[in-house]
């Protein structure tokens, strides 16, 4: 997926380039379970309670279902910057948050881009998805019979 676009990848069958994805798709739980090691426990440092609610918000994301030691020593190195940044926003201070958590897909594009998926217990029962040309078949052939 070309970088700053919404878009998802196209499924295999209509790719242009038929070369094999490097890695395929991760199913993350959707289950909200606490992962991962305390703040505490990676750092010497006392944290206030925005930050410590940041990085719980961390472990708790489908995305902790598959962090490593390093994804978490990470997001303990990054803590004293948000911890910065909430006392004295900069631009410079949420570049780096911002690329950071990119690193980590913390956005829903982010999470395309690394082919990670968020599965939700009730996603087996789903609603079809229409597709433009669906619906554009389906316009002309209604506007072809008069309805």
């Amino acid at each position: 997926m070309a970088r700053g676009t919404m878009h998802a990848p196209k499924p295999d069958g209509q790719r242009r380039r038929r070369n094999a994805p490097t890695h395929g798709e991760t199913v993350l739980p959707r289950d909200d379970e606490l992962r991962g090691p305390e703040l505490a426990e990676l750092s010497s440092r006392a944290y206030g309670d925005d930050v410590l609610a940041w990085y719980d918000d961390w472990r708790r994301s489908p995305q902790a279902a598959v962090f490593e030691l390093t994804d978490w020593r990470r997001l303990a190195m990054l803590a004293p910057i948000v911890e910065a940044y909430l006392r004295r926003p900069s631009a410079a201070a949420l570049s780096e948050i911002r690329m950071n958590e990119e690193r980590l897909g913390a956005t829903v594009v982010d999470r395309m881009r690394a082919r990670m998926r968020i599965e939700d217990a009730d996603e087996h029962e789903s609603a079809p998805v229409l597709h433009l040309a669906d619906a554009r078949d389906d316009l002309r052939r209604r506007m072809a019979s008069g309805e």
